[in-house]
């Protein structure tokens, strides 16, 4: 079974598909995000609604309902005698992103350190270990969906419900982006590295600290994802049971 033949871990049957027809079309979403993310479906891939169906075991018309919930999000657009296939970013989109979303990140763990809790800060530092042993073993699809939770976390803690409303609409438009910073073995360690300063700065209270880190670690990584472009590099790393080799 491949991983288009679950949803949520569920095998894809008749009975999945006769349950609540409003669920269906979100779980499809959320997984072509994860493939979007992850590459497996690249910026400027067609999404052939037939193919898609037939790996995800759907008809199109829930499929079509996952598409617009992603176009919605700015993940996916429809181009005329095209369909609908990933949006694919400029470089000048691409910097304009990153600068906003530091500008947000920053602020997130500013305001963080004067509201976040002892138990989240725990949670925090307990998804950073287990961070940085899914970076230990080269395995970036773990080490990402840990790194957001991480991310997601602190902006939580900072209790400004606008900011999250704008953080979480820009964040869906670049998680792909911010996944293939990664694929720079040097770029990767670095960043790991500051996942452990910006915890010490949370337990701390520094936000002034904190914030600086933050926006320097967005920076980066759209530095990262324009080097990445420009020298060509491919969309995605060679991948050996689950483990990116650089």
């Amino acid at each position: 079974m491949t991983q288009l033949d679950t949803i949520g871990g569920e095998e894809l049957n008749a009975a999945t598909l006769t349950r609540d027809r409003t669920t269906l079309p979100a779980s499809l979403a959320e997984q072509l995000r994860q493939l979007i993310t992850e590459g497996e479906l690249p910026a400027g891939a067609r999404l052939n609604e037939r193919a898609l169906g037939d790996r995800l075991g759907v008809s199109r018309t829930p499929l079509r309902e996952a598409f617009r919930l992603l176009a919605a999000e700015g993940l996916i657009e429809h181009t005329p005698n095209r369909g609908a296939q990933v949006v694919k970013l400029s470089e000048q989109d691409i910097r304009d992103s990153f600068e906003v979303m530091s500008g947000l990140e920053a602020l997130s763990g500013e305001l963080a350190c004067r509201r976040i809790t002892a138990d989240e800060l725990a949670e925090i530092r307990a998804l950073t270990f287990e961070m940085l042993a899914s970076h230990a073993r080269q395995d970036l699809p773990s080490y990402y969906r840990l790194n957001r939770a991480i991310h997601d976390r602190i902006n939580h803690a900072a209790r400004n419900r606008l900011l999250t409303q704008v953080y979480a609409t820009l964040n869906l438009r670049i998680q792909n982006l911010r996944f293939r910073s990664n694929f720079d073995r040097d770029k990767w360690n670095k960043a790991a590295r500051e996942h452990t300063e910006m915890v010490d700065a949370l337990e701390a209270r520094d936000g002034a600290g904190l914030a600086a880190i933050m926006r320097a670690h967005l920076l980066q990584k759209c530095d990262a994802v324009l080097d990445a472009i420009r020298s060509k590099t491919p969309s995605l790393p060679a991948i050996d049971g689950g483990r990116a080799r650089t």
